[in-house]
């Protein structure tokens, strides 16, 4: 893309790219050089990963499949290896605080994480949605008028507020991602990991989804990493998207630039739609017109 920033090789400056604390936001997620193993496992699931995430932005994350995306999604919200096993190197760290040394009731304070399966993630004890997103912000002990604005809003944010008297366990799977994104934002931990939170959605659910992360990052500054193959919508939300392939980060750099550049491809990751229709129009000897690049984000 002419004058676009080009990606940054993961690796070139000490720095990853990203201000100190003291010139800008805080950091709330940092990796160094970290490498994790699953238990029974000989090999790196990831391998020498280094990334910072300050508070308020929004990074995405792609790559093909068995790249370590969602490994890394679990060592950056703290759960490997405390609660999953595993042998871990390098140091991860939110908001400053050290996983490795961190309670359970202290990492779910500073980071929420949404899985694949939204299912796996309902608590199952819930008769009713309402209850299910209440049921984090009740086991921190929050007031109860504490606890029903976190519930209101993170609905009203999902537009789900119509799903609050359904028992959860009777949902289609996207209304059941939805359900699960919100018990993670009802907590309003400082740093969101998403592991493909819209998998589930069809366009219009994935942009409202989009729409209510954007949000919530400008307006609370919460740190968002998410997994995402729908890269127009990363095209939308995310300020940095980085390439992950063989549980290395091997890319980062501006969203527009890394989502034009060509090296997605070869490694499986499907461009936006926008990128690729003015691909084929320059093939063809022709000039996009601006206001078809105006929408980068579009499906």
């Amino acid at each position: 893309m002419t004058g676009s920033p080009q990606p940054r090789k993961t690796g070139d400056s000490g720095g990853a790219g990203v201000a100190p604390a003291s010139a800008g936001p805080p950091v709330a997620l940092q990796l160094r050089d970290v490498r994790y193993a699953y238990a029974g496992s000989e090999n790196w699931a990831l391998d020498g990963v280094s990334l910072e995430l300050t508070a308020g932005r929004v990074l995405g994350l792609v790559g093909p499949n068995e790249a370590g995306k969602s490994t890394l999604c679990l060592v950056a919200a703290g759960l490997a290896p405390a609660a999953i096993g595993g042998r871990l190197e390098g140091s991860v760290a939110l908001g400053g605080r050290d996983t490795s040394s961190a309670l359970p009731h202290e990492l779910a304070q500073r980071a929420g994480l949404l899985l694949q399966n939204p299912v796996t993630q309902l608590s199952g004890t819930s008769p009713t949605v309402y209850e299910e997103v209440a049921f984090g912000p009740r086991n921190l002990g929050l007031p109860l008028d504490e606890v029903a604005t976190r519930v209101e809003d993170a609905l009203a944010a999902l537009r789900i507020e119509g799903l609050g008297p359904r028992d959860p366990m009777h949902l289609s799977g996207g209304q059941a991602q939805l359900v699960a994104l919100a018990s993670v934002i009802a907590l309003r931990p400082p740093v969101l990991v998403l592991d493909e939170p819209t998998s589930q959605l069809d366009p219009a659910g994935t942009r409202l989804v989009g729409k209510a992360l954007a949000g919530l990052a400008g307006a609370t500054g919460t740190a968002i990493l998410v997994v995402e193959h729908k890269t127009w919508l990363l095209g939308d939300l995310a300020d940095e998207v980085a390439l992950m392939s063989g549980g290395r980060i091997i890319f980062r750099g501006p969203t527009a630039a890394m989502l034009d550049d060509e090296r997605l491809a070869d490694l499986g990751v499907e461009p936006p739609p926008v990128v690729r229709l003015r691909r084929s129009l320059v093939e063809r000897g022709l000039t996009p017109e601006p206001s078809l690049l105006a929408g980068e984000g579009q499906s």
